[in-house]
């Protein structure tokens, strides 16, 4: 008894010892993604989740808690131990968020230790169902003003960047296609194939398949240059309708705020060299991103910053925050 007692002191004092970079993890780690699957944040971290469970010797398990636009999934992260065991996947919807919801159940800044961006995209594509008579972004201006608000356009949440992208081409050009929110990029894609929206606005990883086997037609992407998927695809500035280039869509792995930096470090470290890996790149490419990667510092200031500039966008837009 002696002994005994004296060794399970010891042990309970070396379990409490903080995570170190050696001996974290611990056991799987789970990224929480607050969209359904089928969408682009849900397709990334399953390309970058499978090598990260090979490079970090954990199994990396995807939790899909979709709802008020990744306001749920975040705030499970937000509440979460941290100790580097549970964290966010999210969208740029995480920097548009605090401007078109009055109270948000955490803080975007103080609530989170940013780990890394992804990937980034350069912009989204404006889509129309392969059946609809709408061959150009022209044609569904004039078809949109003379509906009225009948015809409707379909997001991934309120406050999505596919929200805000959708009310910005009402703003720039007169339309008033009604709003429908769903809960992420596979439901919303769903509904367009479905015909239950006319229009939608979106990443090119959401719904590149679809538009490969024909299912939707593309009529312009809202970046300073045409996608490198889609070449044959206009601009809208291009296509006549200015101002509607936004901050390129992005990806980012958050962990709770109080996250030892050395674990912050460690995950930053081992992502990074999963964005390395060539089959990983070429994959993240074939869905229309690009990786990036960059230390917490950085993504931290790219956050604070894209949450500025949402804001701004969301005023021109003119989106009543709910």
């Amino acid at each position: 008894m002696k002994f005994v007692l004296p060794c399970a002191l010891a042990l309970s004092v070396l379990s409490a010892q903080p995570a170190t970079a050696e001996t974290y993890p611990t056991k799987p780690i789970r990224w929480v993604l607050g969209f359904a699957p089928a969408g682009a944040p849900d397709a990334i971290a399953r390309v970058v989740s499978q090598q990260l469970s090979v490079q970090m010797g954990q199994p990396v398990v995807l939790d899909n808690r979709p709802g008020a636009n990744g306001i749920l999934g975040a705030d499970i992260v937000a509440k979460a131990n941290p100790d580097g065991h549970t964290l966010l996947v999210t969208s740029a919807s995480f920097a548009v968020n605090p401007s078109v919801y009055r109270k948000l159940p955490f803080d975007p800044l103080r609530s989170f230790a940013p780990v890394t961006n992804l990937c980034s995209s350069p912009g989204m594509l404006l889509l129309v169902n392969a059946s609809s008579p709408v061959q150009t972004v022209q044609q569904l201006i004039d078809l949109a003003k003379k509906a009225g608000g009948a015809m409707s356009y379909g997001s991934s949440g309120v406050g999505n960047a596919t929200h805000l992208a959708g009310a910005l081409f009402n703003a720039r050009t007169g339309t008033r296609l009604t709003h429908v929110p769903y809960k992420g990029g596979g439901p919303v894609t769903t509904a367009l194939l479905a015909n239950e929206i006319q229009v939608m606005f979106t990443n090119p990883a959401t719904i590149i398949s679809q538009v490969k086997t024909g299912r939707v037609r593309p009529l312009a992407y809202n970046a300073p240059a045409r996608a490198a998927l889609l070449p044959d695809v206009p601009t809208l500035a291009e296509a006549g309708v200015a101002g509607m280039e936004m901050d390129p869509g992005w990806y980012g792995v958050f962990a709770p705020a109080g996250t030892p930096p050395v674990v912050i470090s460690r995950l930053h470290q081992d992502i990074r060299a999963v964005l390395s890996n060539t089959a990983v790149r070429e994959r993240l490419t074939a869905l229309g991103t690009e990786p990036v990667g960059n230390p917490p510092a950085e993504f931290r200031a790219f956050v604070q910053r894209a949450i500025e500039r949402a804001a701004a966008l969301v005023r021109i837009a003119g989106i009543e925050p709910e």
